[in-house]
């Protein structure tokens, strides 16, 4: 049994905003209520068991906020193929330490997720995590973007949705059909945004700071058209469908309107997406370098604006660790990304609690309750019965990055000062994260 006394309970599914206390037994919350007593509980325990006590931890989270498990739905833990980046178990660790319970893997693994072997494989050996770990399948073989996976053979052995994310999908006729077989499954499918026609050199936006260090750039247009395109498709074929990373300003109007038409469209924000700016590279290099690339100021106002009227209504961190020697190499043949899931949270209420843009309760819709109903879970509550998968965190107690589970620590924040450190991550009820 566990106890959680005087925490600030922020629940987005119940719009729960109120100091209480939580017990969890057997892996489920059993009561959250004022003032909880340890020893009558203890007592009670003692007697469930027929006189053999069981075990209770008290866990005081007075002065801080004990939340849903959140969830990041665009994580690559680059396993099976490139284990030197990361792998599925420390890459769940990763998740834990940034108070995630529960990841959703992108497919461009080696193999590739497009066949049920290599499915099985994610999802078992996330198993053995500690944590939630699901897997999209791609959308295409190889993610080639000519020919079709068979949807409903993955579907049935258990992905999540389908993605070919880090590669657009050109074939509109294709997507079209695909969009289709996702909507009758009833499963999401998931769109890299980068035409490659109008990326003369990817990872840095193309404008005045590319001209400065002499680097071609990739245009907002890439997007642009992109999530023109595939918004309209939306529209017509009915599908559940996720715009990610989103990095232009005008791809979140576009998204805006589909929307207001009726679309089942949905969108990602990443923390480096509405907390930096383009200028990021001429201070961090290549750690600032990733795909599509943070634009200008002017596209991260939009992006916050998008998260505030619910145009984005999930923030992904695009998890995605590299070597340091990959990324010590030149602009122009370094990889793109960075490691994001143990700085989510703290960009988070730094860039857009502290300011003032969202409350904590609608940050944490975007990080919980939003991502787990778009792949169709009933999204975790801090209710009596439900799964006790929680976070708890202070949002004010500031940290400092460094010292990464992740096998990566490429990232643009090393050294930032964050608020919100996590304490403790809880998944079906065990500790799988402790900051003590």
């Amino acid at each position: 049994m566990l106890l959680i006394k005087n925490g600030r309970v922020v629940d987005p599914v119940t719009e729960t905003d109120e100091v209480l206390d939580v017990l969890i037994e057997d892996g489920r919350i059993v009561k959250v209520e004022n003032n909880l007593d340890y020893e009558s509980e203890k007592a009670s325990s003692s007697c469930d068991m027929g006189g053999m006590e069981e075990e209770l931890r008290v866990i005081d989270a007075s002065g801080l906020v004990v939340a849903p498990g959140l969830m990041d739905a665009h994580v690559h833990f680059r396993d099976p193929g490139f284990t030197y980046k990361e792998d599925i178990i420390t890459g769940a660790a990763a998740a834990a330490k940034g108070g995630f319970t529960t990841v959703v893997c992108m497919a461009n693994t080696k193999p590739v997720v497009d066949n049920v072997d290599t499915l099985k494989y994610v999802l078992e050996k996330g198993m053995t995590t500690g944590i939630h770990v699901l897997s999209a399948a791609a959308v295409t073989k190889g993610l080639g973007g000519s020919e079709m996976v068979d949807m409903e053979t993955l579907a049935k052995a258990g992905a999540a949705g389908f993605t070919d994310d880090g590669i657009p999908i050109m074939d509109e006729k294709l997507l079209a059909v695909a969009m289709k077989e996702a909507k009758r499954l009833n499963l999401p499918i998931s769109l890299h945004e980068e035409d490659p026609v109008f990326i003369d050199a990817p990872g840095v936006h193309k404008g005045k700071v590319s001209e400065e260090i002499g680097y071609g750039g990739a245009s907002r247009l890439a997007e642009d058209i992109m999530v023109a395109r595939d918004c309209a498709l939306a529209l017509d074929t009915g599908a559940s469908v996720c715009i990610q990373h989103i990095s232009s300003g005008n791809a979140v109007e576009y998204v805006r309107t589909a929307k207001r038409l009726g679309a089942n469209v949905h969108a990602e924000a990443t923390p480096h997406h509405f907390t930096l700016t383009d200028t990021a590279v001429l201070e961090y290099g290549t750690l600032a370098r990733m795909n599509p690339p943070v634009r200008t100021e002017e596209d991260r106002i939009k992006i916050i604006e998008g998260l505030k009227d619910g145009t984005i209504d999930m923030i992904v961190t695009d998890h995605a660790p590299h070597s340091e020697e990959e990324k010590a190499r030149p602009m122009a043949s370094a990889p793109s990304g960075i490691t994001g899931l143990e700085t989510s949270l703290g960009l988070g209420i730094k860039s857009l609690v502290e300011p003032g843009h969202l409350t904590l309760m609608q940050l944490m819709a975007c990080m919980s309750k939003n991502p787990m109903e778009f792949y169709g879970m009933k999204p975790v509550s801090i209710t009596g019965g439900a799964p006790a998968d929680l976070v708890i965190f202070g949002e004010k107690d500031k940290w400092t990055v460094e010292g990464f589970v992740s096998k990566a620590s490429n990232s643009p924040f090393k050294g930032w000062e964050l608020p919100g450190k996590v304490h403790y991550t809880i998944c079906g009820g065990k500790i799988v994260y402790s900051a003590d």
